[in-house]
């Protein structure tokens, strides 16, 4: 049973430091990482990397929700946003162009479920759409994580999966369709063949899930 504090569920107690070993634990296998005090600081680094008019997509992600990201991207009409022409295509004759859509934006932007101390990102989905992204589809990945997403290694980011995240989407998944989710694919990241491929911001305050 994952309790508050415990390493599953918030991250271990020793602050900034350890914040700063995950961030130079993924620089050392090539994945930019920036760390930030809040996720107003976060918001602002994220739409400076951004240029305005391009093609973004992200997930249904609380954590750029948090950090108000998701409405910036999604709502402002600075950036060619996938998700609404996503939602205005028709998914029973037009699957194959929704698919190829979201399969390779030019920048992917959301989070993980879990960053091991020695720099895996680990990312959980029923379906699956994100991940081909995150692992290889989109040309620039940013993704915003908040220090409680922090564990020990990746025993402890499948305990967080299953204890914290999942009961979260679940309910999430219930609300709005009455049925359960499931967790069918998890993605594990060590790093980065293409140098700036992909940037994590490391927020120190917790945001999202």
């Amino acid at each position: 049973m994952t309790t508050p504090g415990s390493d599953v569920a918030t991250g271990r107690s020793d602050g900034a430091d350890r914040v700063e070993r995950v961030a130079a634990a993924l620089r050392s296998h090539n994945i930019d990482a920036i760390v930030v005090a809040t996720g107003l600081d976060a918001r602002r680094i994220v739409l400076d990397l951004i240029p305005e008019g391009v093609e973004v997509h992200s997930g249904k992600s609380k954590t750029l929700e948090d950090v108000g990201l998701y409405s910036e991207l999604v709502e402002s009409g600075r950036y060619d946003a996938i998700r609404p022409r996503m939602f205005a295509m028709d998914r029973a004759t037009q699957g194959r162009e929704i698919r190829k859509l979201v399969a390779a934006p030019d920048y992917m932007l959301g989070s993980v479920a879990a960053v091991t101390e020695d720099g895996v990102l680990v990312a959980a989905s029923a379906i699956g759409g994100q991940l081909g992204a995150y692992a290889a589809g989109a040309g620039r990945v940013i993704l915003v994580i908040g220090s409680q997403k922090i564990v020990s290694d990746l025993d402890a980011a499948l305990r967080r999966i299953r204890d914290v995240v999942f009961p979260y989407e679940n309910a999430q998944v219930q609300a709005r369709m009455g049925v359960d989710t499931v967790i069918e694919k998890i993605l594990l990241i060590y790093g980065e063949w293409q140098a700036g491929r992909t940037t994590v911001v490391l927020v120190r305050e917790p945001v999202g899930i």
